[in-house]
């Protein structure tokens, strides 16, 4: 019975330094919730949005650029005109 209260005591406080680490510094949250959500921190988001690339400073350690070009697909327009009761040529009686 005391190993659980004290666990639970020990998971209570961790999350309050967790929230007071989190309010102390909301840049750091901010960074790390951008970090976890889109696997980009709001620099690299910034970066890749400067250089219209894919930027991810993790590619330094290795042989990559640190930034790349967005593969674009290649589009076919395969729209067809529908005329309407305007684009018929009048007919002369």
């Amino acid at each position: 019975m005391a190993l659980g209260s004290s666990a639970t005591s020990v998971a209570s406080s961790a999350g309050t330094a967790a929230v007071s680490v989190a309010v102390a510094n909301p840049s750091t949250a901010a960074s790390a919730i951008s970090t976890v959500t889109t696997g980009k921190s709001p620099l690299e988001h910034a970066a890749s949005a400067a250089t219209k690339q894919d930027c991810n400073f993790l590619n330094a350690l290795g042989p990559k650029p640190i930034c790349s070009d967005i593969p674009v697909p290649t589009i076919k327009d395969m729209s067809e005109p529908y005329p309407g009761p305007a684009d018929s040529l009048p007919t002369s009686k």
